[in-house]
């Protein structure tokens, strides 16, 4: 089985990727200006995943992805179970990753998918 990463150089210049939560149930809690959707519902459509930090940090190492922008990444269980998302970037030639809560979304972040091909 092979896996395959999303390359694009910036993920939130993907059209339909960006201005989205983390998930269904972090946009059904937000009150004021909802997102559209959620990045786990735009993903399990595509019949894709989201990159983990695992999968992002291999990715950084390889290349230069998402210098102006920031991704989505799966989040664990723990942490989403207390309201938060992860997502990362790249700055200063190296990967960060950070956290935020689920229902905050902005245009300048998208997400990124891998694909595990038979």
């Amino acid at each position: 089985m092979a896996t395959v990463f999303d390359t694009a150089p910036e993920a939130s210049k993907i059209p339909h990727r960006k201005s989205l939560c983390y998930d269904e149930e972090a946009r059904l809690k937000r009150k004021k200006n909802p997102p559209t959707g959620g990045v786990v519902t735009a993903a399990k459509k595509l019949g894709a995943h989201l990159l983990d930090e695992e999968d992002y940090l291999l990715l950084q190492s390889v290349g230069d992805f998402d210098l102006k922008c920031s991704c989505l990444l799966a989040t664990p269980a723990g942490v989403r179970k207390l309201g938060g998302a992860v997502f990362g970037d790249k700055r200063f030639g190296r990967a960060f990753i950070y956290h935020n809560t689920a229902d905050c979304y902005y245009a300048s972040r998208g997400y990124r998918l891998k694909v595990e091909i038979n």
